[in-house]
């Protein structure tokens, strides 16, 4: 039996940071994680100015923007496009990109240098329950089973969240969710310092689809080029990810002198708060696992890092977790991932995006909407911010909160 503090299920940005969290405040934490490190995860690879400005809190980001920075989003497709730099605001104006074999691996390394210890193939298979609480976890370390006794547990097991499942979490996928590949090209353009989006996605028949292909350059002689789309249970994408990536590929190898599509992967990404259960009395899902990702891009590094800490913060006060937790969760993300989950959600018409993607692009109209586009699409607002954007993003996710009061968004049935 080991007895420990915290227990954190899943080493992922989310997991390491809140192991980090957790081990400064003065806590025994046990880091466990079904891979070895360092080891690949499906992703983009951004770092927006606000998962940078995590970053910093945890002392990293001067490691992780050493070698590469980007100023902002290119964003093209239906005949025009606009080039919106990263705004002046609470997060800075940093980006960056870095692989996750190499993103993970620091962070973990960080959170064990810090006091964590790293269970490495470990996978959390069982729990014993003492009430509503965790009890006791079945841990499979190097195929040994072996028992844990926990203060508190933190699951960030990422979007599949296999240990959130036997807790009672449930994915709603009536609501938007993302299917997306990924893959990493040589290009000599490695060190462009703007991440590029076409937001005119076609498959090989020429149709547009409801989503978008990036280009993140990565500063190493490689960038991460990938196509997404969004889908619903009533509404799915009818697209092969991975064909649809060959092909955005084949568009751009010519302008980037790509060379040929490797580790391609692909993913399912839950988004926007649409899962239930995510707390008991003594245990919360974070990043991932909650579904804490933005509907409209995919990303959700940042909001992984910021729920890390959220999540050590209530374990100061010691209070049952169950509702304690979605209720803060909607509080700080709730409104906004209602809005984007109904933008999200229109995209998935398929004569929405052919209808308003020139009008966004072209002209002056495009100049003026696309950088705001481009802020709300980099998570960049804060509740502090008072400008027309900011407080016509309020006062829209205020209303599409009213109107859609019975959207699950961390709901709980305890």
């Amino acid at each position: 039996m080991s007895v420990v503090d915290v227990l954190v299920v899943g080493a992922g940005p989310a997991g390491a940071a809140a192991a980090i969290h957790a081990a400064d405040t003065g806590l025994e934490v046990l880091l466990v994680d079904a891979a070895t490190f360092p080891r690949d995860k499906t992703c983009g690879d951004g770092l927006t100015p606000r998962a940078i400005h995590s970053l910093a809190r945890l002392g990293l980001a001067d490691e992780v923007t050493r070698d590469y920075r980007n100023k902002g989003l290119k964003l093209r497709g239906f005949g025009g496009s606009v080039t919106a730099p990263w705004p002046e605001g609470h997060y800075g104006t940093v980006g960056s990109a870095m692989p996750r074999t190499e993103f993970d691996h620091l962070v973990v390394r960080a959170a064990v240098a810090r006091g964590a210890t790293l269970w490495e193939d470990a996978t959390a298979t069982a729990v014993t329950r003492e009430g509503r609480s965790i009890g006791e976890v079945t841990v499979r370390h190097g195929g040994v089973d072996k028992q844990v006794r926990a203060r508190w547990i933190l699951v960030a097991d990422g979007v599949r969240s296999t240990f959130g499942k036997l807790l009672g979490r449930e994915w709603h996928r009536g609501e938007v969710y993302g299917i997306a590949a990924r893959s990493y090209c040589t290009s000599p353009m490695s060190t462009e310092p703007w991440i590029h989006s076409d937001v005119e996605l076609l498959d090989d028949t020429g149709t547009v689809q409801p989503g978008y292909g990036w280009i993140f350059p990565l500063g190493d002689g490689r960038v991460n080029l990938g196509a997404g789309a969004l889908s619903t249970d009533a509404r799915p994408a009818k697209v092969n990810t991975k064909k649809l990536l060959a092909h955005y590929a084949a568009r751009k190898r010519q302008e980037w002198q790509l060379g040929p599509e490797q580790d391609v992967a692909s993913a399912l990404l839950p988004m926007g708060g649409a899962v239930s259960n995510v707390a008991g009395p003594n245990w919360m899902l974070i990043g991932d696992a909650a579904a804490l990702v933005n509907p409209l891009n995919g990303e959700g590094i940042d909001y992984g890092l910021e729920s890390a800490e959220m999540a050590v913060g209530l374990l100061q006060e010691g209070r049952d977790l169950t509702l304690v937790w979605p209720h803060l969760l909607r509080e700080t993300y709730g409104e906004a991932f209602l809005l984007a989950r109904t933008a999200a959600r229109l995209l998935t018409y398929p004569t929405f995006l052919p209808l308003v993607g020139p009008l966004g692009l072209r002209g002056p109209v495009g100049a003026v909407i696309m950088p705001a586009a481009a802020r709300l699409m980099g998570n960049l607002i804060t509740d502090e911010d008072r400008d027309l954007i900011a407080r016509a993003w309020r006062l829209s996710g205020a209303a599409v909160s009213r109107a859609r009061r019975d959207t699950p968004l961390w709901s709980t049935t305890a």
